[in-house]
């Protein structure tokens, strides 16, 4: 539990945001997750987070990340330690992001499309045909590349970037290991004799390795990279270029199998043993956690995939139907990231001192964050079902604490000492309390009824 400092300086913080936020906020019509549309102005938040910021963009696709308020291991709540961020990737189809690796980790969701993924693991290749739904994680330092050789299908990914291992270069730093004149390769900043010696080739074959690449961090397959890439999807491995004697050229196959070891030209050789690669988790092939009628929810931890474990971050996902509630509640253990897959509604968020802490409207794109201990609850429009997704700040089991609900925290308390607490009797308390039969999601409270004058029906 933290200390009374500690919940001070947290209000103090939030108070401060808010204060720099009372001005007109981006709130987005109907627009790509991620992305950045026409905006028009609404009460602002420090809850709901408005700017993403572009930080890849060529022809082929572009990244952007939407910064979080902060997270730390000792509050859970944000503040001045390291935080998460969000980032939107999109691919555009027959695209290439190079290779490369970060200084934070990533956690991949598929929103749309199908990507394949590469990257080192115990000093090998993985590879994995990812699908809508599914999630991976990619560790910081790990070199990783990305394909979307699809036909006519835009990919999008959302991820959560976490920084706690950053050398806090904002909001990430990239070290690319292709590229070429843009982006520029790490291996360009040493001298063409180290180079030289290193790989053990002229240093015009050097040079013409790391001359070529002009298309950006996202680039467009074309001619004969792009058959390749194909040929290796259609069989179910991806190969950059052909064997390394094809032509007698340095390709990029050779260039990486010098700097990362022969695991990566040769699919692990010489391991003592067989590796067993990670696989993707699929959040839509596995039973909800929680459903009824009115919505369902799931949320995976480290007991559920073993690899967010590593970077301490859970996963959600919540569908609520038109007009139902998740009900009001508490998440005593980590700080929670949304982000809206479809649909509008409201997310209301209450400060420790029972004032409303934000009321706000929510579509398809936005993100918003919860700190730890926090009561908050999301409410779908009336108009259609709302459905997010989103990362947790602790890969342990959350067990959130529900205030309102046939499982609610009052239920279970329920007695002489809640009655006194409220100054009531138990029995009208119980009355209050016991009249929602449902859980966890709840219905829609019904429409006002409609009086009939005339022909003309009026609102009461």
């Amino acid at each position: 539990m933290g200390t009374r400092s500690e919940v001070t300086l947290l209000l103090l913080h939030l108070l401060a945001v808010a204060s720099c936020c009372t001005m007109a906020v981006t709130e987005y019509g109907e627009r790509e997750i991620g992305g950045e549309e026409e905006v028009r102005g609404t009460t602002a938040s420090p809850f709901k987070l408005e700017k993403s910021e572009q930080v890849v963009k060529t022809e082929g696709g572009e990244v952007r990340v939407v910064r979080g308020f902060g997270s730390s291991s000792k509050w859970g709540w944000g503040g001045p330690g390291s935080p998460m961020h969000i980032g939107f990737i999109f691919m555009e189809p027959k695209t290439l992001f190079i290779p490369q690796y970060l200084d934070s980790s990533l956690i991949l969701f598929v929103h749309r499309g199908e990507v394949r993924v590469g990257w080192i693991y115990k000093d090998g290749l993985a590879e994995r045909q990812l699908k809508m739904g599914d999630i991976i994680h990619i560790p910081a330092g790990s070199t990783f590349y990305m394909v979307n050789a699809g036909e006519g299908q835009r990919l999008q990914i959302i991820c959560s970037i976490d920084t706690s291992e950053s050398m806090d270069f904002s909001p990430y730093q990239s070290f690319f290991i292709g590229g070429g004149m843009y982006p520029t390769s790490v291996l360009a900043g040493f001298d063409m004799g180290t180079l030289s010696t290193a790989f053990n080739v002229t240093e015009e074959e050097v040079k013409a390795i790391l001359g070529s690449q002009t298309g950006g961090p996202i680039v467009l397959l074309t001619g004969e990279a792009a058959e390749r890439i194909d040929r290796g999807r259609r069989k179910g491995l991806l190969e950059f270029h052909g064997d390394d004697g094809e032509d007698g050229r340095w390709t990029w196959r050779k260039l990486l199998t010098g700097i990362l070891g022969g695991g990566f030209g040769d699919r692990n050789r010489g391991k003592k043993g067989p590796v067993r690669l990670p696989d993707p988790y699929n959040v839509y092939d596995r039973d909800p956690d929680f459903r009824n009628d009115y919505g369902w929810s799931l949320a995976l931890d480290e007991h559920d995939y073993h690899p967010l474990k590593h970077s301490d971050i859970g996963v959600y996902v919540v569908n609520l139907t038109a007009g139902s509630m998740m009900a009001p509640h508490v998440n005593p253990r980590a700080t929670e990231y949304g982000v809206v897959l479809g649909g509008s509604g409201e997310v209301h968020v209450v400060s420790p001192n029972g004032t409303g802490a934000m009321k706000a409207e929510v579509m398809e794109g936005d993100v918003f964050w919860i700190p730890r201990y926090f009561p908050f609850c999301q409410v779908a429009s009336r108009s259609g079902p709302l459905e997010f997704f989103g990362f947790t700040t602790s890969a342990r089991r959350n067990r959130p604490q529900f205030l309102v609900g046939a499982r609610s925290i009052l239920t279970a308390m329920m007695g002489p000492e809640l009655a006194a607490g409220f100054a009531v009797s138990e029995e009208q308390l119980r009355d209050v309390v016991d009249a929602q039969r449902e859980a966890t999601i709840l219905p829609s409270r019904p429409r006002p009824p409609v009086r009939m004058e005339g022909k003309t029906p009026v609102n009461r």
